[in-house]
């Protein structure tokens, strides 16, 4: 299972992200690539404290559905919606220069893998409270379903 916590797989994770081009064209959704890093730079902020977003809590934050989302050996679907704290087009970072947000994402994917044990206390918009490590996972799922909403 593939996580934050591990170095291989935030490697593999920075790779794909430098692959994208300010010009991919998306597999599925409305995002462009420079906005589809910016919401991915904005998701980990999310993780690390740095932004809130609006809370939509329900039975998916106490039901098997969360395990689900997180744990099942099914890749995540397109067309799932985002907070409008996330949403580049909403409230989300608007995009600047290509390469400087690239490097933004890199840096916080290695701050969100050194977070000290907390992450426990931060609360995700669907899901509610999580564990430490299913906010890593939870941040390399992210990740992985927007870079192959672009093809890397």
């Amino acid at each position: 299972m593939r996580t934050l916590a591990r170095p291989g797989d935030r490697r593999a994770l920075v790779d794909r992200l430098r692959k994208v081009r300010p010009e991919s064209t998306p597999r599925w959704g409305r995002m462009s690539a420079p906005q589809m890093v910016c919401h991915v730079a904005d998701a980990l902020r999310l993780v690390t404290g740095q932004k809130r977003a609006s809370r939509a809590p329900g039975l998916h934050e106490r039901t098997v559905l969360k395990w689900f989302v997180l744990y099942a050996p099914l890749r995540w679907p397109p067309g799932i919606l985002t907070s409008p704290e996330l949403d580049p087009e909403c409230g989300g970072t608007s995009p600047s220069e290509f390469p400087a947000d690239v490097s933004h994402v890199e840096a916080l994917l290695e701050l969100v893998a050194g977070a000290p044990e907390g992450l426990d206390q931060r609360v995700h918009p669907v899901f509610g409270r999580m564990s430490h490590a299913a906010w890593l996972r939870w941040a390399w799922l992210h990740t992985d379903h927007h870079l192959r909403q672009f093809g890397a």
